[in-house]
C-alpha cells in the first residue's frame, strides 16, 4: 500500500513538472509568434494622441465617428490605419500642381487629394509601411464613371448585385489588370500613394520593395503572350528603371516619414518626401521624377493588379473605397468631399 501511494505521489510531482513546463513551452512560443508576427509595434500614447504636431480628437461613435486633427491652420480629418505604429492617415492631402511646384500644403500651387483606400505592407508578417492610394479630387467624377461604366454603360451609380461584380473583377488577377489599365490611360487622372514606414528603414529597402514589384508586372506581361516581347523589353525602359533605382541611392526613412510617389496625368513619377512630418517640420522635398509613364504604371499595378500585390490589405482597401464611390451618383462624392 505504501508503495503504492509512493508511486502515486512521484507520477503527480512529474506530471506537474511536465504540465509546468508544457505551460513555460506554450508561453515562450506566444511570446515568439506575436514577435514574429510583428503586431505589437512600439507606440506611446503620444504618437496616437498627436497627428503632426496636432491633437488629436474623436467625435462621435460607430459609423458616425470622425478623428480630426486640430491646431494651427484649421483641422484634419483623419483615418485609422490598423497599426499602433503610424495609426492615422489624412482623408485629404495637398501635393504640388506641377513638378516646378514645390507647395504640398493648401495654396495656389498644391491641388488636393481624397483618399480612397489604405493598408499595410508586410513581409514575413512584419509591418514594414502603411500605404494609402489618393486620387486628386477634381478626377473622383472620371474615375467613378470609369468604375461605373466598365459594369453598366448606362449607369451613373451601381446596384448592390453590380457593386458585387465590380469588387470580384478588381480582386480578380486578370480583370483588375484590365480595368487599371483602362483607368491608367493617359491623359487621364492623377493619383498618388502615400507610404508612412511603421519602423526604421531606409530607401534601398523601399527601393528594392518597388524594383521586385515592376519586375513581377514585367514577368507577367511576358507570360500573357507567351514568352512574346512586351513593351517592357526595350532598352529605353530599362533606362526608366535605372532613372527609378537612382532616385534612392541611399538615405534613412524613419518611422513615421512621409513618402508620396506621385503619378501625373501623362503618367510621369514625381518621388516626393517629408523625413519628419510634425508642425515645425521642414516642406516636403523633391527627390526626383521619372518621365516613363510605364514605370508609374507597373508601380501602381504591383500594388492594385494583377495575381501577386505588394500589399493584399492596401488593395482591399482601395477596392473598398471604390465600393463606396460607386454606389454614389458620378460627380456626388467630389461634391461631398468640398
Amino acid at each position: 500500500m505504501g508503495l503504492l501511494v509512493t508511486t502515486a505521489g512521484l507520477f503527480l510531482v512529474l506530471f506537474n513538472i511536465d504540465l509546468d513546463s508544457l505551460e513555460q513551452s506554450e508561453k515562450k512560443q506566444k511570446e515568439s509568434e506575436t514577435k514574429r508576427r510583428g503586431q505589437q509595434l512600439d507606440a506611446s500614447s503620444e504618437a496616437n494622441a498627436t497627428f503632426q504636431g496636432r491633437e488629436v480628437h474623436v467625435i462621435g461613435a460607430g459609423d458616425g465617428k470622425k478623428i480630426l486633427a486640430s491646431g494651427q491652420g484649421g483641422e484634419i480629418e483623419l483615418v485609422e490605419t490598423g497599426t499602433s505604429s503610424v495609426p492615422h492617415f489624412p482623408r485629404t492631402i495637398h501635393l504640388p500642381s506641377s513638378p516646378d511646384s514645390s507647395a504640398p500644403t493648401p495654396s495656389p500651387g498644391a491641388e488636393e487629394y481624397t483618399l480612397v483606400g489604405l493598408g499595410i505592407r508586410t513581409v514575413l508578417f512584419i509591418q514594414v509601411y502603411v500605404i494609402g492610394m489618393y486620387v486628386r479630387t477634381t478626377d473622383i467624377s472620371t474615375l467613378q464613371e470609369k468604375l461605373v461604366h466598365h459594369i453598366n454603360p448606362t449607369a451613373s451609380a451601381l446596384i448592390p448585385s453590380e457593386k458585387e461584380d465590380l469588387r470580384k473583377s478588381l480582386l480578380d488577377p486578370e480583370q483588375s489588370r484590365a480595368i487599371w489599365t483602362e483607368l491608367l490611360k493617359v491623359p487621364g487622372i492623377k493619383t498618388a500613394f502615400r507610404i508612412s514606414p511603421t519602423r526604421p528603414t531606409d530607401f534601398g529597402h523601399l527601393r528594392d520593395g518597388f524594383v521586385s514589384g515592376i519586375n513581377t508586372r514585367t514577368a507577367e506581361a511576358r507570360k500573357l503572350t507567351h514568352g512574346g516581347e512586351t513593351e517592357y523589353d526595350s532598352e529605353d525602359f530599362g533606362q526608366s528603371v535605372q532613372a527609378l533605382k537612382s532616385i534612392f541611392s541611399g538615405g534613412k526613412a524613419p518611422k513615421g516619414s512621409v513618402l508620396v510617389l506621385l503619378r501625373d496625368a501623362r503618367g510621369a513619377l514625381s518621388v516626393l518626401y517629408q523625413p519628419k512630418p510634425d508642425k515645425n517640420a521642414v516642406e516636403m522635398e523633391s527627390l526626383g521624377m521619372v518621365q516613363d509613364e510605364r514605370v508609374s504604371r507597373l508601380l501602381w499595378f504591383g500594388y492594385l493588379a494583377g495575381e501577386k500585390v505588394s500589399s493584399k490589405g492596401a488593395r482591399e482597401g482601395v477596392v473598398s473605397g471604390c465600393m463606396e464611390f460607386v454606389e454614389r451618383p458620378v460627380g456626388s462624392v467630389e461634391t461631398m468631399v468640398h
